[in-house]
């Protein structure tokens, strides 16, 4: 791997991928940016988001005016102007395929990606049918080609057909897997590295199902590099698996949600993904911590309880995790030889 003649310190032929869990800004979080400015939510993370060539992000909840929000219990929307927010934090894709983004019906879905496509953001896992909601997105950055697919278990009425709807996946059919992993294999052809953003699971589960851990394997079989799980609102353990890594779940990463005092759904990770046009090179995470409407790196003694359960709920896959936020990542998995 060759250095930056300025930069010593810089690898050359390396994308830099940022990668979060849930981001909520709509809700209470749409007033607080009104009188906060379009930076507050980030905190002191805004300069690690800012320092990755990208980053993606689950987008939990609606860019909209509309006020004819569906039956359900909970209905996120911010202001389409709230899309500064996301680009002030280089935010560059957003998955769309998650249990809000149709809170506010089709209008509320179409006028998100109407302001995120003007705001020249990418998105993924929901679209106008289903051609756009199976639609992957391709970044080329620095010869590296980056694929990226979105997809979700939540929500099977909001799946998309001729009409606007999500990318959804009953996990438990056979057929439906078969349609994903087909999708997986042959949008590695055009990449170097792929990404699938999955929005899986009930809220506040500690651990994957035996069923999620067997699809996770079988589309990292199928030629994904990291499966970027979410959903659970608490992060769970990764997994290094034969050519790829599995995050299963990134918890969230800035909202305006209660918080349970036992399972620290206000604690998570800013994971840090580097990769080549040869595969991973590595991945470390930033403990973080939600905390009046914001986001911030964890200290003291949160941010050695991210650490010691990151590196709990990982072990049992036979990942190691040290002091540092480094993953031990499997020696078959680096493949730029970093």
């Amino acid at each position: 791997m060759e250095y930056d003649q300025y930069n010593p310190n810089v690898m050359k032929g390396l994308l830099t991928i940022g990668l979060t869990g849930d981001v909520m800004i709509g809700r209470t979080l749409d007033g607080i940016i009104e009188e906060r400015g379009y930076d507050f939510p980030w905190g002191n993370v805004l300069s690690l988001m800012n320092g990755t060539d990208l980053n993606l992000i689950n987008l939990e909840t609606t860019l909209t005016y509309s006020v004819n929000e569906v039956h359900k219990t909970f209905n996120f929307k911010a202001a389409p102007d709230k899309v500064k927010s996301l680009l002030n934090a280089n935010i560059s894709i957003v998955n769309l395929a998650n249990n809000h983004i149709l809170d506010y019906g089709e209008e509320g879905l179409l006028e998100t990606i109407t302001t995120l496509a003007s705001a020249g953001i990418k998105f993924i896992g929901a679209g106008n049918n289903i051609s756009e909601a199976l639609a992957p997105v391709i970044v080329d950055r620095d010869s590296i080609k980056l694929g990226v697919l979105g997809l979700t278990d939540n929500e099977p009425g909001w799946k998309a057909t001729s009409r606007p709807g999500t990318n959804y996946l009953d996990i438990s059919d056979k057929r439906e897997r078969a349609v994903i992993l087909n999708s997986i294999e042959e949008l590695r052809k055009k990449c170097d590295v792929l990404i699938v953003s999955i929005h899986w699971g009930p809220n506040m589960q500690k651990e994957p199902p035996s069923g999620f851990i067997t699809f996770a394997h079988d589309m990292i079989n199928c030629g994904a590099s990291v499966i970027h799980g979410h959903s659970a609102h608490i992060f769970q353990g990764i997994e290094c698996f034969n050519n790829g890594i599995v995050l299963y779940d990134t918890g969230d990463f800035v909202d305006d949600y209660a918080v349970d005092p036992e399972l620290r759904n206000d604690l998570s990770a800013f994971f840090i993904l580097r990769v080549s046009t040869s595969g991973i090179v590595d991945l470390e995470f930033i403990p973080i911590a939600i905390s009046g409407y914001q986001v911030n790196q964890a200290v003291g003694a949160d941010r050695a309880w991210v650490i010691q359960h990151m590196m709990k709920l990982s072990s049992v896959f036979g990942t190691k995790v040290d002091e540092k936020c480094k993953i031990g990542v499997n020696a078959s998995i680096l493949q730029s030889g970093a």
